[in-house]
């Protein structure tokens, strides 16, 4: 038995898709419910019937927050390089 059938999970929500791979894989930001537990924020592979997932990392709200601001900053940051 492989590890994803031995997981329960529920995606609650698809908030979008971030990169797709020519055979149908999909890199998407979801929120996650694993296990029965409360939802999470994740980013991972999956493929097209979101059966098969590949190894990504699972956010709480607060951890997604500070990735926000991490990004913003780096995005301020390339965006000020382009202009120079």
């Amino acid at each position: 038995m492989s590890d994803s059938e031995k997981l329960k999970f529920e995606i609650i929500n698809n908030l979008g898709t971030i990169s797709e791979k020519s055979k149908g894989w999909k890199k998407e930001l979801n929120r996650v419910s694993w296990n029965g537990q409360e939802p999470k924020y994740d980013i991972r592979s999956w493929d097209s019937d979101h059966i098969r997932m590949g190894k990504g990392i699972t956010l709480s709200e607060s951890e997604l927050r500070k990735l926000k601001e991490l990004i913003d900053a780096e995005i301020s940051y390339l965006d000020k390089l382009e202009n120079q």
